[in-house]
């Protein structure tokens, strides 16, 4: 995991696999970075290959602790969980990170 910042914004870069043995390490990077209170934080997990349900429960966890804070760029593998959990409901998701970036105010949903 990367993490760099885009003016008070973070952007943290997932890459390959969130599942149990991955998760404590995405929650653990989730939590330093929220420390920071940053106004977005977008999780880019564009190069996520396979996502869990331990990393939705992260995810989830991060977006309640400081919400309309956390917005999502998933991949497919990531997406298709989200949408079938109807998590998109709950969770800002972006195509890219970019877009996420650049929205005002709160995120939209799904």
């Amino acid at each position: 995991m990367r993490q760099r910042s885009h003016g008070a914004n973070v952007v943290l870069a997932v890459e390959g696999e969130v599942d149990m043995s991955s998760a404590p390490v995405l929650n653990s990077a989730l939590e330093q970075a929220l420390r920071a209170h940053p106004p977005v934080l977008v999780v880019d997990m564009s190069k996520v290959e396979f996502f869990g349900s331990a990393g939705m429960s992260v995810l989830i966890a991060a977006s309640d602790a400081q919400p309309n804070t956390l917005r999502v760029v998933p991949s497919h593998a990531v997406r298709r969980p989200i949408e079938v959990a109807a998590l998109d409901q709950l969770l800002a998701l972006f195509d890219t990170v970019e877009a996420a970036l650049a929205a005002g105010g709160t995120p939209p949903i799904g």
